[in-house]
């Protein structure tokens, strides 16, 4: 394939940093000159633990892996590395977290480069500032938010665009690590900076996010790679096995959408209604006649998680053909003696009895709960899931405890004496502290940059020498 001068080429190596992908596949990348490198780091997918933790949903041994064989393509070959949503969340803890990686990759391979680190984790006094101005805008559906809400939040992050990893690249990073960041903004970034028109590169962008997601039978995590020009793009997965198609790659605008054809991002929106898609090799897809629309007004989205207890975990099994049949009553039946007994001993100790007792029932709607529509057990058994959620770790132990005892012995009329209810492969699980989601809103900054402070800092060995940008 030939490469003119206004086309830009990128390899996004895997879906998530951390997941992997395959090193033939990278090298084979490599291989097609791309012009600079790309990578989401985390999502909102795992849940709210990670930003209201600071922790990772990969283990640090899988980002360094993958971070390593990154790094090192993109200095072999003297071109950028961008890498957003570091850590699972992109708040403080885990850009931090995966900025110690970094110098350790660098020391350990001789390695010098400039590096810009982006923050997105937001100041308290800063958003309620904005909240008082009425630039605080909710999204649908939105919980309750006022200045309470933001005290009480562990951590809040706002999700970039692509103008700071551009003022990056400005800087001359030749790394950027950035905290939460739109998963299509690490791509477009650079080709919008290089002049691809913004309907290329938001759309060739939203396929590269996901690595070879968008490939007719994924195997597993690995790499895409996209060819941006002016009114088109092609994109190719780079393990020859694999096979992109017209309907594999428009399909995937329903990925993470909830309308396939208008994808928001900050600063306008993407709109794919006449978007066109040709086979133009067994395994790659050209796309053109996308579009996009300039918003009025850039925003940003919020992104908080606080604390809602402490949880301990109860799994366990019903084979009973009796209890099946009458699941529901039964499971009423065990609420009533679980919160006697927790009554009974909390009294004894002085403490009030404030805790939330959750059971999923999987075989019957423990997917989907209350919008499951087969009303009917079609399984010779079921799995129960019991959550109780109290104010301290102690509390949440003890009424895990008292929920296994009461389901394990609980009657029916159908039999009598003492009977074995459930079967649990362990006692309760010690879950720890447990967070939620509590924020769904925008913010109307002054300009893109006012949310995401950025450090320049220069690799040098084991030496670095941080100034603020």
């Amino acid at each position: 394939m030939s490469h003119p001068e206004d086309e830009v080429r990128v390899v996004s190596p895997s879906s998530v940093c951390g997941a992997g992908f395959s090193e033939a596949s990278f090298e084979r990348a490599l291989s097609l000159k791309p012009h600079f490198i790309g990578c989401d780091g985390g999502s909102t997918d795992p849940g709210p633990n990670y930003l209201g933790t600071g922790k990772t949903v990969f283990t640090r041994a899988a980002i360094k892996r993958d971070l390593r064989l990154m790094l090192l393509g993109a200095r072999r070959n003297n071109i950028p590395l961008l890498i957003g949503t570091a850590g699972t969340a992109g708040g403080k803890a885990n850009l931090d977290g995966v900025y110690e990686i970094l110098q350790e990759i660098a020391e350990e391979e001789g390695l010098s480069f400039r590096l810009a680190l982006i923050h997105s984790e937001q100041d308290k006094e800063f958003l309620k500032a904005k909240f008082r101005d009425g630039r605080i805008v909710p999204l649908k559906p939105a919980p309750h938010f006022d200045e309470a809400v933001i005290d009480r939040s562990a951590h809040i992050v706002g999700m970039m665009g692509a103008e700071p990893f551009q003022k990056a690249l400005d800087a001359g990073a030749d790394v950027v690590l950035a905290g939460r960041a739109s998963d299509t903004a690490i791509f477009a970034s650079f080709a919008m900076r290089a002049g691809i028109p913004p309907a290329v590169a938001w759309h060739a962008a939203k396929i590269l996010e996901c690595g070879a997601a968008a490939v007719t039978q994924r195997k597993t995590p690995d790499c895409m790679f996209a060819w941006m020009r002016k009114d088109h793009f092609v994109v190719e997965a780079m393990d020859p096995e694999l096979r992109c198609t017209p309907q594999s790659i428009a399909s995937h605008a329903l990925y993470e959408n909830a309308d396939p054809f208008r994808l928001v991002e900050c600063s306008g929106t993407l709109d794919l209604t006449h978007a066109r898609y040709e086979q133009v090799s067994d395994v790659a897809v050209k796309v053109t006649d996308s579009a996009f629309e300039h918003a009025e007004t850039y925003t940003v989205k919020l992104e908080g998680a606080e604390l809602v207890g402490y949880q301990s975990v109860l799994i366990g099994s019903v084979r009973d053909p009796y209890i099946i049949r009458q699941i529901d009553d039964w499971l009423a039946r065990l609420r009533v003696k679980i919160d006697a007994r927790v009554q009974q001993v909390l009294s004894a100790k002085g403490v009030a009895a404030d805790y939330t007792l959750n059971v999923r029932v999987y075989g019957k709607n423990g997917t989907m709960g209350s919008l499951e529509p087969v009303d009917q057990i079609a399984s010779h058994e079921i799995c129960l899931l019991f959550e109780a959620t109290a104010p301290s770790q102690d509390l949440a132990n003890t009424i895990g405890s008292i929920i296994r005892h009461q389901a394990l012995h609980l009657p029916i009329p159908e039999w009598s004496g003492l009977i074995t209810s459930i079967a649990c492969p362990y006692s309760y699980l010690e879950r720890g502290a447990v967070y939620r989601f509590n924020v769904n809103h925008v913010v109307q900054p002054t300009d893109p940059y006012e949310m995401f402070p950025m450090d320049i800092v220069e690799i040098d060995g084991t030496r670095q020498r941080r100034s603020v940008a």
